[in-house]
């Protein structure tokens, strides 16, 4: 059930700006748009028109700007001024796309919306169809689900909102996980029987947060069971603990054999400018992009790295730096959780020969000294030192 083609849809103008301390500028904005564009990403999301001028305004200068058949989406609520305003805004990119809201689950339609389904299902459809007359037959329109993923209680009604959006005009519905709850296969056997449900009629899409840290394994396996679009932010970015990360998802898509549009080499550079435009520091653990993922410190692992340090598979390596657009390599550090293999590839690397005896006793030297001293990392050029008063000495 696998698609032959997955789109990858970025919303960081969108929900990735709308959840941060301080806003973008409009200048800003232009900047991380033609940052997804350099990244050649399938489609943008721009923003949310109808909630203020500055808003619609930079949406409009954003469709401007949008190369050709890029499609460019902006979110609007089912509300027919809201979705005028909204295609107002988009509507002179080159590909633009409508995309409206509307909650679905059970606990959304009792508690915040206060309707019956009946309404709810008349609202989806009135919005929908208003917003058919004014784009047109040939501009898609997204129909998004809000709080699908918490709409166990309600399935079928589900399934019945989604068909009579597409029944409305509707031609992508996107399944968010709006508040990650449950495990990603509870997630992806719901995406699984919307699919089934919708067959072609649509196309399926998903757009997962990250509340318990499985945004990305929970959109990917979605894939698999159909989906054809991912939505994404840069850095991961979005409400509460994010959205579901780009660099994560586009990596694990490619190391699993499917092809994507992404231009991987803009990867950390583009994570770089957007950790400085948002003033959020990357972790030095962050998959992809974080400084320490590619250090070695354990023994057994530094044995490994220093046996297949060229092959483009390493032992402890998923992909290699200069895929993703880093200029750093694979380092190995010395601590005294590191084995004699660390000491002898450090001095290698520094054109110094030494024999196993004298390792040895390197080895044991700056393990005296590492953990006299808190346990602390030993530096390549205090080991060089260590090596030369040996070699004096002797």
């Amino acid at each position: 059930m696998k698609p032959k083609t997955i789109h990858i849809q970025d919303v960081t103008l969108r929900d990735g700006n709308q959840a941060l301390k301080r806003p973008w500028t409009l200048d800003e904005k232009i900047e991380v748009f033609d940052l997804l564009v350099e990244l050649n990403v399938d489609g943008i999301e721009v923003g949310f028109p109808s909630s203020n001028e500055a808003e619609f305004h930079t949406c409009q200068v954003l469709a401007k700007r949008a190369p050709k058949g890029k499609p460019i989406a902006a979110l609007s609520r089912a509300n027919e001024k809201e979705i005028a305003i909204t295609w107002d805004s988009i509507q002179k990119a080159d590909t633009p796309r409508m995309h409206i809201v509307y909650p679905v689950s059970d606990f959304s339609i009792k508690h915040v919306l206060k309707i019956s389904e009946q309404e709810v299902l008349q609202k989806i459809y009135t919005s929908i169809k208003f917003a058919r007359s004014i784009v047109g037959p040939d501009v898609q329109i997204q129909f998004s689900g809000e709080h699908f993923g918490d709409a166990l209680e309600n399935f079928e009604f589900t399934k019945l909102a989604f068909l009579k959006a597409i029944e409305a005009g509707a031609n992508i519905i996107n399944l968010p996980n709006t508040v990650e709850r449950y495990r990603p296969m509870v997630f992806v056997n719901m995406v699984k029987e919307i699919k089934q449900t919708v067959g072609d009629q649509a196309i399926i899409s998903i757009h997962t947060h990250n509340d318990l840290g499985m945004a990305t394994a929970t959109s990917v396996e979605s894939v698999f069971v159909g989906a054809e679009q991912i939505e994404v932010a840069l850095n991961g970015l979005g409400e509460r603990a994010g959205n579901t990360n780009l660099y994560e998802t586009v990596i694990a898509l490619h190391q699993n054999g499917e092809r994507l549009n992404t231009n991987f080499h803009k990867i950390y550079p583009t994570a770089k400018r957007i950790s400085e435009l948002t003033g959020i520091p990357i972790g030095e653990k962050t998959p992809i992009i974080g400084d320490d993922i590619f250090s070695h410190r354990s023994g057994i692992h530094q044995d490994g790295v220093t046996k297949t340090l060229h092959q483009s598979k390493g032992a402890y390596r998923t992909f290699s730096p200069e895929f993703v657009g880093r200029s750093d390599k694979e380092t190995i550090s010395f601590t005294n959780q590191s084995g004699h293999k660390a000491i002898e590839f450090l001095l290698n690397q520094k054109g110094i020969q030494v024999s196993k005896e004298e390792i040895h006793n390197l080895f044991s030297k700056a393990k005296m000294i590492s953990s006299r001293e808190n346990n602390r990392e030993i530096t390549e050029a205090e080991l060089v030192a260590l090596s030369q008063s040996i070699l004096t000495y002797q």
